[in-house]
């Protein structure tokens, strides 16, 4: 069986040593040192100046749109994962989709002004598959409108847009550091703010609003991560670049087998960003197209992932049925190929051939 991932595991006696130091300092959860020198190590790493480590990825998500104050309408993307749209509904909030941009998969910025209201809060944008939004446009929306942003850039640990993090724009950016990401501490999230106060906000709201061993500053939830998740994101950050070179060749071998097939095209990345190979997404002509090929590689037990299929839009029983023509097109017509550490080229070849059948 070929998955269509599989985490990247360190070496194992690199990961028990730092659990000697749990051990030792018996200091289990309620973010211990080991959970401390990450935030500092990821922040030198990504060249921010801080981040909460959280969680996960969707706590991230609410706790951004809490701890700005989010309670109306939010601009969002029908074509992310499930935990996009159902946080801004967890939070008391009404989602309001915009159609997505064709080549990036990514919201579509110059359909965004048509969908701002006297209700509208906030814009939630995905970073899909780690390739940047057109964040200098949606930035100047939210100004000219008094809005708040917020990426959910699940997907795009190490992205810069020239030289700057990814994390940096946006009121509050999110990431998920869950098992199946090209980084990860087996669960886990990270959140950064621009704003000193909000993002001292969101470090309170992580431990219950506690200001103080018996005060409250704010509205809070548990939102805080443990040792054995920290250790494993220490130990995996020193494979970082590892992972990334890896991960980077077998995406070149895909692109070398599987572009020149007229009918196999894949999104269009941010002209001014660096690829972080997080995810390997094909868009085939045809959803019958698709079918035939995912049929293929599950004859053959390769897995692929319709990622993301169905559309947002018309599939979450809480919201009222949308049909936008080009996420409902995209969302039958995409495939995300395997892609992790361990796999090799000669599966890579066989997965193209088989495709190309």
């Amino acid at each position: 069986m070929i998955p269509v991932t599989k985490p990247f595991l360190p070496p194992k006696k690199e990961y028990s040593a730092l659990l000697d130091e749990v051990w030792n300092s018996q200091w289990l959860t309620n973010m211990g040192p080991l959970s401390k020198k990450l935030e500092i190590e990821i922040a030198n790493y990504l060249q921010v100046k801080e981040t909460l480590f959280v969680t996960n990825g969707t706590i991230a998500l609410q706790m951004a749109l809490k701890a700005l104050e989010i309670t109306g309408e939010v601009i969002t993307t029908p074509f992310s994962f499930i935990a996009t749209t159902s946080s801004i509904v967890w939070e008391g909030c009404k989602p309001v989709f915009v159609d997505i941009d064709e080549q990036s998969f990514n919201i579509d910025a110059n359909k965004i002004e048509a969908a701002i209201t006297p209700n509208t809060q906030a814009i939630l944008a995905t970073h899909v598959y780690g390739n940047p939004c057109d964040v200098e446009k949606i930035q100047v929306i939210a100004a000219k409108y008094n809005l708040k942003v917020i990426y959910d850039a699940a997907h795009a640990f190490g992205v810069k847009v020239g030289e700057k993090s990814i994390f940096e724009y946006g009121d509050v950016s999110t990431c998920s550091l869950h098992a199946t990401k090209l980084y990860h501490s087996t669960e886990g999230g990270l959140v950064f703010a621009n704003n000193a106060q909000v993002f001292r906000k969101l470090a309170s709201m992580r431990n219950f609003g506690f200001a103080g061993p018996e005060a409250f500053s704010e509205l809070g939830i548990n939102g805080k991560n443990s040792e054995f998740h920290a250790a494993m994101g220490l130990v995996n950050l020193k494979y970082i670049e590892a992972i990334h070179e890896k991960r980077k060749a077998l995406t070149e071998l895909y692109d070398e087998k599987l572009l020149g097939t007229t009918k196999i095209t894949k999104p269009i990345w941010h002209q001014q960003a660096n690829l972080n190979y997080a995810y390997y997404p094909i868009l085939l002509a045809t959803e019958a197209h698709l079918l035939k090929v995912l049929e293929n590689l599950n004859k053959n037990n390769i897995q692929a992932r319709r990622y993301f299929y169905p559309s947002l839009a018309n599939s979450t029983p809480y919201l009222p049925r949308q049909n936008f023509s080009i996420t409902d097109s995209v969302a039958k017509r995409v495939l995300c190929l395997p892609l992790y550490y361990d796999l090799t080229e000669v599966e890579v070849d066989k997965i193209a051939k088989l495709i190309k059948l």
